[in-house]
């Protein structure tokens, strides 16, 4: 693989650290207390998922998320911290990219409706793919370091 500048294995590094900044600012912008204390993050998917035009999507919510409000905001805001210092770092990079593909994924059903988020879903789940099988942390990640997933 010819490349400028950097090797393919160190774009592919540059790719994973940039979803990771990525996953970051989407915890960073979050308003932790509205979450955590007036569930406004959980109140407004509790609107969206009610309003879907997917009845599995309805009955998932309620089953899932409606029982436990703030334990669910707690996992959603602390997931994407997770997701975005596992990827900067490439600390247990194969993991941090099928739970960031998952998430965006769970996103991307949710938010059917809404088309502003959806191109920002679709793009981080493809740089999850490619990051993924690519192996995109066998450059620059304590993954590599450490001998780990090679």
């Amino acid at each position: 693989m010819r490349t400028i500048w950097l090797s393919g294995a160190e774009w592919l590094a540059v790719l994973r650290t940039g979803l990771g900044l990525w996953w970051l600012e989407s915890w960073r912008h979050k308003d932790r207390k509205g979450w955590f204390e007036r569930g406004t993050g959980i109140a407004w998917a509790a609107d969206v998922a009610g309003k879907h035009r997917w009845g599995v999507v309805r009955t998932g919510f309620r089953r899932v998320v409606e029982p436990r409000p703030k334990l669910t905001a707690y996992v959603v805001v602390y997931a994407e911290l997770a997701l975005g210092l596992g990827l900067v770092t490439g600390f247990l990079t194969p993991i941090a990219l099928i739970a960031g593909l998952l998430l965006n994924l769970l996103y991307l059903v949710l938010m059917i409706h809404d088309w502003a988020e959806q191109g920002q879903n679709a793009m981080m789940a493809l740089i999850s793919l490619v990051a993924l099988f690519a192996m995109a942390w066998q450059t620059w990640s304590l993954d590599a370091a450490f001998g780990l997933f090679l």
